[in-house]
């Protein structure tokens, strides 16, 4: 066993600002029956801010594809609280929800933000609600309202102060140089944590959303590392010969379980992160690899050749008993775990093609949710309502996004460079 605790070197770049590579999202397709809401303009009462809370909220809600927004332009007023609403007119749009909000200060760099939800067809109003904070969190506001607007209309909670993890490859004098990034979940705000010349796979989030797991090559070897960040701390959690990846945090954030081929073949192990003690859980001579805890942390699903082609099992950590869950298709790989514990987004091959797919660990039922090719890297929001996975638009690596229904789209490509391996963090907050 090999623990070695790394100091921050020159591929550590924390919290620093990263527009190489920032993500673009454009919406391909919505719901048939987008829900049509107005967002009027946040009245700011003479206080100046970057950000326009207003637009942001607009396209959280058209990005999850359920909304239809109406446009300023076609806008008749601009009313800041419910009094001032004339409903008639926002019926004339079309309009169904419509918000309005205005701005105050309060002291000590702090500004308030109070917003209300009305229903124009009902000619009520849905919620009243208060928020606040500095200028520098204008931005963490507006996708707070937009959590909530969300929530209320379609009884799922938001995940629009969520973020995202992924890395991108720019290829740059001939070789290629590799970075970790953390962005809020529309790509905006994005983050560089790591720099390399060397790979960087499979980055992991710890269930309080403020550390991050992830394999790089920047050793001569893969390694595992975990990060904090927060205080740009870094610890080497591996360095044994052969393979170290697929790290994957417990629920409670107190052991991580991941793949080694010390022994010679790549086995599921766990890392107790408190006493750093490793405990095989697979012994096999296939290879076993890819594991995601399940919500109960007694359970691990992973990815084994085991059966003759690559397909998802169930192991008991206790016992060590595994089971064979997906038969269909001749490879099924990668599967990330919705919250409800019973579906599972996976890489999924029926004939030459790698799909991502929906399977459903109670009724067996798989759904291919995709039509592009060269799918990977599935990881499904804290809410359940998205997932995104890694592919190929024309030559270059994107990131795209996918309903668990199929019916709403999305594509985040990197303004310039490969974009891959995803990875969506839990609820913040």
């Amino acid at each position: 066993m090999c623990m070695a605790f790394l100091l921050v070197g020159p591929l550590f770049l924390a919290l620093s600002s990263s527009a190489w590579s920032e993500l673009v999202i454009r919406v391909t397709q919505g719901n048939d029956q987008p829900t049509i809401i107005a967002v009027a303009p946040i009245a700011l009462n003479g206080i100046q801010i970057k950000e326009d809370i207003g637009s942001i909220v607009e396209a959280d809600l058209k990005r999850s594809g359920l909304f239809s927004a109406i446009p300023r332009r076609d806008m008749l007023a601009f009313p800041s609280v419910a009094s001032d609403v004339y409903y008639r007119d926002w019926r004339m749009l079309g309009t169904e929800y419509l918000v309005v909000g205005a701005m105050i200060p309060i002291g000590e760099g702090r500004y308030q933000l109070d917003f209300s939800l009305l229903n124009v067809t009902a000619k009520k109003t849905e919620f009243n609600h208060r928020v606040s904070g500095t200028k520098s969190q204008m931005r963490d506001l507006a996708h707070l309202i937009s959590d909530k607007i969300y929530q209320e209309i379609t009884g799922i909670r938001g995940a629009f102060s969520t973020r995202l993890a992924y890395v991108t490859a720019n290829r740059k004098n001939g070789k290629y140089i590799y970075r970790l990034n953390v962005s809020d979940a529309d790509g905006a705000r994005e983050k560089l944590m790591l720099e390399s010349p060397e790979p960087i796979m499979s980055p992991s989030w710890a269930p309080n959303g403020k550390e991050l797991a992830y394999v790089s090559f920047e050793t001569g070897r893969p390694a595992i590392f975990r990060q904090n960040l927060v205080t740009a701390t870094r610890q080497q959690l591996t360095n044994f010969t052969g393979l170290n990846g697929a790290p994957s945090w417990s629920p409670d954030g107190k052991k991580m379980a991941l793949v080694l081929s010390k022994d010679g073949n790549p086995e599921i192990y766990m890392l107790d992160l408190a006493s750093k003690k490793f405990t095989r859980l697979t012994r096999h001579f296939a290879i076993d690899t890819e594991p995601t805890w399940m919500p109960d942390g007694k359970h691990l699903l992973f990815t084994s050749d085991r059966g003759g082609t690559p397909q998802i099992y169930k192991l008991n950590i206790t016992s060590k008993a595994t089971e064979r869950l997906t038969f269909r298709g001749n490879y099924n790989a990668r599967a990330s775990l919705a919250p409800d514990g019973r579906t599972l987004a996976l890489i999924h091959r029926s004939s030459d093609t790698f799909h991502v797919a929906s399977f459903d660990l109670v009724t067996g039922r798989m759904i291919e949710l995709t039509q592009t090719r060269l799918d990977e890297s599935p990881t499904v929001a804290p809410n359940g309502a998205m997932l995104m996975y890694a592919t190929k638009q024309g030559d270059r690596g994107v990131l795209a996004a996918v309903s668990l229904d199929a019916g709403v789209r999305y594509v985040l490509p990197a303004k310039s460079g490969d974009v891959r391996e995803p990875a969506w963090s839990p609820f913040l907050r």
